[in-house]
């Protein structure tokens, strides 16, 4: 496959290349596994006590909460219902 420079191995270089199903399912299951890491990474952040007058817990916590909704829509894109029963 061909590159443009900068760009990634194993990703397409432009919005253009074509992938196959099974390749499209392959990145958004990546980048959901990526957006669960990050989640619980923001998630320990905000759990940790911060010195007083400090953002970084409430900014831990915001970033959390954005990589929840994030991995949630994933979940409904590659598993229908699965989030049913918790609404």
């Amino acid at each position: 496959m061909w590159r443009s420079q900068g760009a990634l191995p194993g990703y397409a270089a432009c919005m253009t290349d074509v992938v196959d199903s099974d390749e499209l399912l392959r990145r958004m299951q990546r980048a959901r596994a990526c957006a669960e890491r990050e989640r619980r990474a923001w998630r320990t952040r905000s759990s940790a006590p911060d010195p007083p007058g400090a953002d970084g817990t409430d900014d831990a916590a915001v970033r959390a909460l954005a990589y929840e909704v994030v991995v949630r829509v994933l979940d409904e894109i590659l598993v229908p219902g699965r989030h049913d029963k918790d609404d």
